[in-house]
């Protein structure tokens, strides 16, 4: 992926290129939410997706760790609670590499994170995991997928006076609105407590009748996931991660 930011009579564009199939379905994305304020509106896609033109939104992507609520409710309010339905019968998980069900992408996303996490957690943390994936209330049959912006963290918003003014760079997921959620909850360290959740959860306008117990193995699979990334890309933010996984652990063996 390539970036470059242009100037044209005072305004500013990013034109970006990337892997064909893989900006398609950024540039899907980006036409399917054009409306949102909180977007970077699409300009120009080359013919043969070797790359796009799009507006850039001025402002910060230094997060400022002691907001999370008031981010997560910017979050829900201006981008997820407006996420579209999408054909049951296309497929789950990345937009440009689908399978054949939402559990089989959590599952393969998890073998993959538990290759990295095995020293880490736990000899019984990963069973533990895929149990809760493999349940039947996490993974219905009726469940309803939407297209997702798919990599909802805190290293793509764009901040002005310490509110979330921007959300760049989607890695499109055909998945659960909630998953958007959950990621960005779990894309900093910070304010990792169920009352932050709940409240972020609360502004939700799909899957408003979640329980309260699946909204938490949510954010435990969320986690787990996450501190793969963490160990891979920000290992200083490692025991700050298994601090918070023994937290949700806990919450769930309460719960």
């Amino acid at each position: 992926m390539n970036c470059i930011f242009c100037t044209n009579g005072g305004a500013r564009y990013v034109v970006k290129s990337n892997e064909p199939q893989v900006l398609q379905s950024e540039a899907n994305f980006l036409t399917s939410y054009k409306d949102l304020d909180l977007l970077p509106r699409l300009l120009y896609v080359e013919p043969s997706n070797h790359y796009m033109v799009y507006t850039f939104i001025p402002g910060s992507t230094k997060y400022v760790k002691q907001n999370k609520q008031e981010v997560l409710k910017t979050l829900v309010q201006g981008l997820i609670n407006h996420y579209k339905a999408v054909p049951n019968n296309i497929g789950w998980g990345w937009a440009d590499e689908l399978t054949a069900s939402w559990q089989s992408f959590l599952l393969d996303r998890m073998m993959e994170a538990n290759k990295i996490l095995g020293p880490y957690l736990e000899k019984d943390d990963y069973p533990f995991m895929l149990n809760l994936v493999k349940s039947s209330k996490m993974n219905s049959t009726d469940k309803e997928p939407f297209l997702l912006h798919g990599d909802c963290g805190v290293h793509n918003f764009i901040f002005n006076n310490g509110q979330l003014s921007g959300v760049i760079d989607p890695t499109p997921v055909i998945g659960d609105p909630l998953y958007d959620l959950i990621y960005a909850f779990c894309s900093s360290p910070d304010d990792l407590t169920k009352e932050t959740i709940i409240s972020a959860a609360s502004h939700l306008r799909i899957n408003e009748s979640i329980s309260e117990r699946l909204l938490y193995e949510e954010v435990l699979i969320g986690l787990f996931l996450r501190i793969a990334t963490c160990i891979r890309h920000h290992p200083r933010d490692l025991d700050g991660y298994l601090k918070e996984w023994n937290y949700w652990k806990d919450i769930i063996k309460e719960t």
